[in-house]
C-alpha cells in the first residue's frame, strides 16, 4: 500500500457494520464528536497539525471507547506516518490496540491491524527497532484479547518481513516462537497445527536456501514430508518444492530437481502466483542438465506458457540444446542476457548447461575421425586449445572417448571403438542367413536329397525344376543340387510338400517351406 493510498483510503473504514438505533438521530454529544471527526479529516491535507489536534479532541470527547475514537486514532496513525513521525504513530497505534478488545468488532479490528502492519512493513524509512515495536505491541494486545489466530498470523507476517530483509537473527527468534506454538506437551510436532507448521517450515527452508545452508535445508525439507493433517495454501507448497528443487540442484541430482520444480510450478500456477514463470525457467534448466530429449513445454500444464515473452528465450535455448547447436545456444544467451542471466540461480548453472552441450557436440564432432587437430576442435567450439584438451582429458578418463592426446603435435588420436549399430545390424543378418542355410540343409536331408552337389544359396540361383519334379539346377556355388534361389521347388514323392526359394537381399539364399 502506497503512502497516498494509506493516507487517503477512508471509504472502506466508514463501513463498520454499525446500525444506529436512535430513530431521531444521535444525541448532541455524539453529533459533536462525529462533526469534529469529519472536520479533522477535511484538514489533514492542508493543515495536518490542526487535523491531529481535532482528532485528539475526538478521542477525548468520546465518553467511552467506541467507533469515533477508533477512527480518530487510525487517522492519527496515517497522518503521523505520512509525515515521518513514526514514534507518534506508534503511540497512537498502541492506544488503538486497546480499542480492539470491545470497542469495535473483531473483523473491524483485524482489518485495521492488517492494513497498518502491511503499510509499516513496506516503509523504507522506518527503523527496525520501531518496526519490531509495532509487531510486539500487536502481539501483546492480541494475546490479552485471546485472539490466538490473529496473533499467529501476525508472527508469520513478521517472519516474512525478516526473511525479505534478510534479518536472520530476528527471523530465527520469530521462527523459534512459532515452533513453540506448533509443539505439543510431549515436545513433538502438534499435527493438529500442521498447516501452520508447514508455513513455518517453508520460511525456514527459504532462510537456509538464502544462507546456502543446504544441510539444514535438506533436514527441514525432509521434515515437511512427515507433516500430517495439513491443508496448506498452494503457494506454501510451491515454496517448499521450489526450495527442494534448488537443494537437489546443489547436489547435482538433476532428475529429482526436475520433479520438484515441476510440482512447484503446478502449485504456483494453482495459486496464481507470478513465481510460476521463474520456476518454469528452473524446470527448463534442470531438464537440460538431465540430458533429457523431452521438450518441457510438451506437457499440458506448461504448453500455455511456451510463447510467454518471459519464456521464449528459454524455449529457444531448449531447442538449441536438443539439436546440439552449441553456437545457437551461445547466441541466444548473448542476445537474452538480461532475461536469462538476471536470476542468480539460473546464472549459477548456465555454465553447466553449456558444458554439457559442448561435451555432446564434441563427441559427435570427433566420431568420423581417427586423428584430429585440437586447434580444429577449438575453432568449432569457440574455445581455446587448452580448454579443449582439458575437456577431452575428462572424457577420456570417464571412458566416454576412446583415445589419447598427442601433446607434442596437439592431436587427438582415436582408438577403434566397439562395433557401431550398423555393423551390428549386418552381423545379425549374417547370422540369420547362416541359420536359413542350415534349415535348407536339414530339409534336404529329410527329403532324401544328396548334398554332395552343394546347395545353391546364391540370390541368383540356377533354374529350378517346376511342377511335380524335384528341381535340379546349376548355380554358381555348385551343380547337381536343388536350387534354393530364384524359385526352386522341391517335391518328395507322396509327401505333398512343395517349396519355393526366396533370395535374401543379396546376402545369401533363403528357403521358405509351404505346406
Amino acid at each position: 500500500m502506497s503512502d497516498d493510498e494509506f493516507l487517503m483510503d477512508d471509504g472502506a473504514e466508514e463501513d463498520y457494520g454499525f446500525e444506529y438505533e436512535d430513530e431521531d438521530g444521535e444525541d448532541e454529544a455524539d453529533a459533536d464528536v462525529e462533526n469534529r471527526y469529519y472536520n479533522a479529516k477535511a484538514l489533514k491535507e492542508d493543515d495536518p497539525d490542526a487535523a491531529i489536534r481535532e482528532l485528539k479532541a475526538v478521542v477525548e470527547l468520546e465518553p467511552e471507547k467506541g467507533e469515533w475514537g477508533f477512527k480518530a486514532l487510525k487517522q492519527q496513525i496515517k497522518i503521523n506516518f505520512h509525515r515521518g513521525r513514526h514514534t507518534e504513530a506508534l503511540a497512537s497505534y498502541t492506544e488503538l490496540l486497546s480499542y480492539t478488545k470491545s470497542a469495535v468488532t473483531r473483523n473491524t479490528s483485524e482489518k485495521a491491524i492488517n492494513n497498518i502492519l502491511d503499510y509499516v512493513s513496506n516503509s523504507p524509512t522506518l527503523d527496525l527497532t520501531t518496526m519490531e515495536r509495532f509487531y510486539s505491541d500487536t502481539k501483546t494486545a492480541l494475546e490479552q484479547s485471546k485472539n490466538e489466530r490473529l496473533s499467529i498470523k501476525t508472527d508469520l507476517k513478521l517472519a516474512r518481513l525478516w526473511l525479505a530483509r534478510q534479518e536472520w537473527n530476528r527471523l530465527s527468534r520469530t521462527l523459534k516462537m512459532l515452533h513453540e506454538y506448533c509443539t505439543d506437551e510431549e515436545g513433538s510436532n502438534d499435527q493438529s497445527k500442521g498447516t501452520i507448521l508447514l508455513e513455518v517450515y517453508a520460511l525456514e527452508i527459504q532462510m537456509y536456501g538464502e544462507q546456502g545452508n543446504y544441510k539444514k535445508l535438506k533436514e527441514t525439507y525432509t521434515a515437511t514430508q512427515f507433516v500430517k493433517s495439513a491443508i496448506p495454501h498452494p503457494r506454501i507448497q510451491g515454496v517448499i518444492r521450489e526450495c527442494g528443487g534448488k537443494m537437489h540442484m546443489a547436489e547435482k541430482n538433476w532428475s529429482a530437481a526436475q520433479v520438484d520444480f515441476f510440482q512447484s510450478f503446478l502449485n504456483y500456477d494453482e495459486a496464481g502466483s507470478p513465481q510460476r514463470i521463474q520456476v518454469l525457467k528452473y524446470l527448463v534448466v534442470a531438464q537440460m542438465l538431465m540430458g533429457s530429449e523431452i521438450d518441457p513445454f510438451d506437457s499440458q500444464e506448461t504448453k500455455p506458457y511456451k510463447n510467454d515473452p518471459q519464456i521464449t528465450a528459454m524455449t529457444d535455448l531448449v531447442r538449441a540444446y536438443q539439436h546440439r547447436e552449441v553456437h545457437t545456444a551461445e547466441k541466444i544467451l548473448k542476445e537474452n542476457h538480461d532475461t536469462i542471466m538476471a536470476d542468480p540461480f539460473i546464472r549459477a548453472y548456465i555454465d553447466d548447461v553449456l558444458g554439457g552441450l559442448r561435451t555432446q557436440y564434441l563427441i559427435d564432432l570427433i566420431q568420423p575421425y581417427k586423428r584430429i587437430e585440437l586447434s580444429f576442435l577449438a575453432n568449432h567450439l569457440n574455445m581455446t586449445p587448452a580448454a579443449v584438451e582439458h575437456l577431452l582429458q575428462t572424457l577420456i578418463l570417464d571412458n566416454r572417448v576412446q583415445g589419447k592426446i598427442d601433446g607434442v603435435n596437439q592431436r587427438l588420436l582415436l582408438q577403434p571403438t566397439a562395433p557401431n549399430l550398423t555393423s551390428q545390424k549386418y552381423a545379425a543378418l549374417k547370422r540369420w542367413t547362416d541359420a536359413v542355410e542350415g534349415v535348407g540343409v536339414e530339409v534336404g536331408r529329410k527329403l532324401g536329397h544328396s548334398y554332395a552337389g552343394g546347395w545353391n544359396t546364391s540370390a541368383a540361383g540356377g533354374g529350378g525344376g517346376g511342377g511335380t519334379g524335384a528341381g535340379v539346377g546349376a548355380g554358381p556355388m555348385g551343380t547337381g543340387g536343388p536350387s534354393l534361389g530364384g524359385g526352386a521347388s522341391l517335391l518328395s514323392s507322396g509327401s505333398g510338400v512343395s517349396g519355393s526359394g526366396v533370395g535374401v537381399g543379396g546376402l545369401g539364399g533363403g528357403l521358405m517351406m509351404k505346406g
